[in-house]
């Protein structure tokens, strides 16, 4: 008899707690109109429909949980389990507290941000894959080969110098989202912070706690909306992916 292996139980963190000081509008980026829904509808619906996903935390500025929660409420399906709870001072102890509103159940993480509305089922779908064919993968995340000329440079009263000029082809420009197996990337951010360690993204922790992470390629149009232009971009793009027509 050949035994089964069943699917495994994928929660969701969306990352929405930034204030959002560089956009420029009171009801900051992740609550702001897009082609008739926020910013972070459009970043989540495509997650909740993926075939695992049993969970949905999302993290968001303390004072404001009621009003994500009313906007989140024809997004996420009544039969999913969704928590939204208050991040903290940085990105990093936010996704932590996101990652203790998990169960235990969770096989693995998948970690989004709130303000990143063009990221689609097939892109997470082609993430999660990766991870779940190799085991002894700990990680992987969706990003693209830099296309733009590096420069490394040391700024003094906001005047930068060039040092030097890294060769581009071995960088990558990483997004969300990522992918990991939910203990690892518990027992990775918890180990951060006993040290005191602050990484740029998820995937940084897991790889300075030794884990093996990969990158698959992604969209370079899997923008994060960060100053206000970016709407125009986004509506472009999701102007052109559904024809002109509004949802």
């Amino acid at each position: 008899m050949v035994a089964t292996v069943s699917a495994p139980r994928i929660g969701v963190v969306i990352a929405a707690g930034g204030t959002g000081s560089r956009f420029g509008r009171a009801e900051g980026k992740q609550l702001a109109p897009l082609r008739g829904r926020t910013v972070l509808a459009w970043s989540l619906e495509p997650l909740v429909s993926l075939p695992g996903v049993a969970e949905v935390v999302v993290v968001c500025d303390p004072d404001r949980r009621d009003e994500f929660a009313l906007q989140l409420a024809d997004v996420v399906p009544g039969t999913m389990s969704l928590k939204v709870v208050g991040g903290g001072s940085t990105r990093q102890r936010s996704v932590s507290q996101g990652l203790e509103a998990l169960t235990s159940e969770c096989d693995v993480v998948l970690v989004h941000d709130g303000a990143r509305p063009l990221i689609t089922s097939a892109l997470a779908a082609q993430a999660l894959e990766a991870l779940l064919a190799d085991p002894d993968l700990e990680g992987v995340v969706v990003g693209h080969p830099s296309v733009d000329t590096l420069k490394r440079v040391s700024c003094v009263g906001g005047v930068c110098g060039v040092l030097d000029t890294p060769d581009r082809s071995a960088y990558w420009a990483v997004q969300t989202p990522q992918v990991f197996r939910a203990a690892r990337l518990r027992s990775a951010h918890a180990a951060a912070m006993e040290a005191g360690y602050e990484g740029t993204d998820d995937s940084s922790l897991v790889e300075w706690s030794g884990g093996s992470v990969l990158v698959v390629e992604g969209p370079r149009d899997n923008i994060k909306v960060t100053h206000e232009e970016d709407l125009a971009i986004a509506e472009s793009i999701l102007a052109a992916r559904t024809g002109g027509t509004r949802p």
